[in-house]
């Protein structure tokens, strides 16, 4: 595996686990669950700008994810999407650079 492989398999990682431990932290202190954790999203502007700057973010990651999956035909690159939406872009980015680096047969 090359470097470059390496570092977003390590991106991947890391932003799957780094965001959902703050997530789960919130969650927790709070005790308002995954609702109570989607209000706070909107709890100002600055939440929310940020939340649609990531929602866009994940539109056109998931786009363009679908496009060039169709030309390459890896298929495996796919789990980026649910990766990007029920984890977050920190993680759905890096698993498709990942995946779309991988020698395709």
């Amino acid at each position: 595996m090359s470097p470059l492989r390496m570092i977003y398999l390590a991106l991947a990682v890391w932003g799957a686990i780094h965001p959902m431990y703050w997530f789960l932290s919130y969650m927790q202190e709070t005790g308002t669950g995954l609702s109570g954790l989607m209000d706070a999203w909107y709890v100002n502007a600055s939440t929310t700008g940020l939340t649609w700057d990531l929602t866009i973010a994940a539109i056109a990651l998931t786009v363009w994810t679908v496009a060039e999956t169709r030309v390459r035909r890896n298929w495996l690159a796919l789990i980026a999407i649910p990766a990007t939406f029920c984890i977050g872009v920190s993680c759905g980015l890096p698993l498709y650079l990942f995946l779309r680096t991988r020698e395709v047969r």
